[in-house]
């Protein structure tokens, strides 16, 4: 008689902090498929990227705020949670990693500075089929029904699925009624970015401060990317790899440079 299944171990984080509505969501969307165990920054740390902890301690503590689900906030980066998840909390590698659900967009290059996407990506370097999962909402109070759906779909095609090693999607959800969703469309990542400015402004002595400002252009008319399946009512997922190599490039020098 063969015995019981392993319950799926899931690993939880984001980069908005650990009491972000978007986290909560996310976790009553995969309980039904394994146990949850969260690990997330105890503040927010959007547009962090894929930063590493290395000049000041880390600090690692339990909190009782997700109703029978083991939880901790980290003093440091999502990715510093991750590291910190297999090491001293697991000590074994999760079987998922779903980050999020961020309160914003990270569709197109938004990828490169996301805090979300770069927990997901340090899972899926070590290995880990990771997900990142954002809503176009940046609003506290938004309504997360549809990307909880959204989450549950993909985590679920996540666990059952055959998937290689290092396997990370990114996925963004449209702001849009249930009725209107026209369901998850696999895309390739636009060919967009913000073009951006610092609004220079003066401080009550005088000194010079400076705030980020910017316009987000996309430059990609394709119908198969992100940008272009959220602006028509679906939410997006791209393969994402975190092997920068233009191999493309790579080959055409390897010929035209007599190096």
């Amino acid at each position: 008689m063969k015995g019981k299944a392993q319950e799926k171990i899931i690993l939880v984080t984001n980069d908005d902090g650990v009491t972000a509505p978007g986290i909560r969501a996310l976790i009553e969307a995969v309980s039904p498929l394994g146990k949850v165990v969260v690990v997330a920054p105890d503040s927010p740390q959007s547009g962090k990227g894929h930063a590493i902890t290395i000049g000041v301690p880390l600090r690692l503590d339990p909190v009782d705020i997700f109703e029978g689900i083991e939880a901790w906030q980290c003093s440091g980066t999502p990715v510093d949670c991750v590291k910190l998840a297999r090491d001293k909390i697991l000590h074994r590698l999760p079987d998922i990693c779903v980050s999020g659900i961020n309160h914003g967009a990270n569709h197109s290059i938004n990828v490169i500075y996301s805090g979300t996407m770069s927990a997901a990506m340090e899972a899926a370097i070590e290995g880990v089929p990771s997900v990142g999962f954002s809503y176009l909402d940046y609003s506290f109070g938004a309504d997360f029904s549809l990307p909880q759906e959204v989450a549950y779909t993909v985590t679920k095609k996540m666990l059952e699925s055959d998937l290689p090693e290092g396997t990370l999607f990114n996925v963004n959800i449209p702001i849009i009624k249930k009725e209107d969703f026209k369901g998850i469309k696999i895309c390739r990542q636009a060919n967009a970015k913000w073009v951006e400015a610092f609004d220079e402004r003066r401080d009550p002595r005088g000194k010079k401060y400076y705030w980020l400002t910017g316009e987000f252009i996309n430059r990609d008319n394709g119908e198969d990317t992100d940008v272009y399946a959220l602006a028509n009512n679906y939410a997006s997922l791209v393969p994402v790899q975190f092997d920068l190599t233009d191999y493309k490039l790579k080959k055409k020098i390897e010929t035209d440079w007599k190096l």
